[in-house]
């Protein structure tokens, strides 16, 4: 997919437009953002918008995010222990503590 950012209030207006005009090519939008297929088609308005507001629309390709594929298994565990833990109040570094997960300062120093 590719990821159309704006940074104006015409970039925006712009965005506006080409989504109606083509909602076929576009997977969501966000307001002062949306996501385009990843066709050339998607690429012909993206590049369109950055070539009419060339300082305000940032152009981005983005892949599906698969949990399975690009998080190890510790991660998804901890997130799952945490959402099931005991108290909901209970802050993730201190839940972590006594807990088999990792930190929240490992978590913050490993990429994915």
């Amino acid at each position: 997919m590719l990821l159309v950012v704006t940074y104006s209030q015409a970039a925006r207006t712009s965005l506006r437009n080409v989504c109606r005009t083509h909602e076929d090519c576009v997977v969501r939008r966000f307001g002062r953002a949306a996501l385009f297929r990843a066709t050339e088609f998607g690429a012909f308005l993206a590049l369109r918008l950055r070539e009419k507001h060339p300082d305000d629309v940032q152009v981005e390709r983005t892949e599906p995010f698969n949990e399975f594929r690009d998080v190890p298994e510790s991660v998804r565990e901890a997130a799952t222990a945490y959402e099931c833990r005991e108290n909901p109040n209970t802050a993730y570094a201190k839940f972590a503590v006594d807990a088999p997960h990792p930190s929240p300062a490992t978590l913050k120093r490993r990429e994915l």
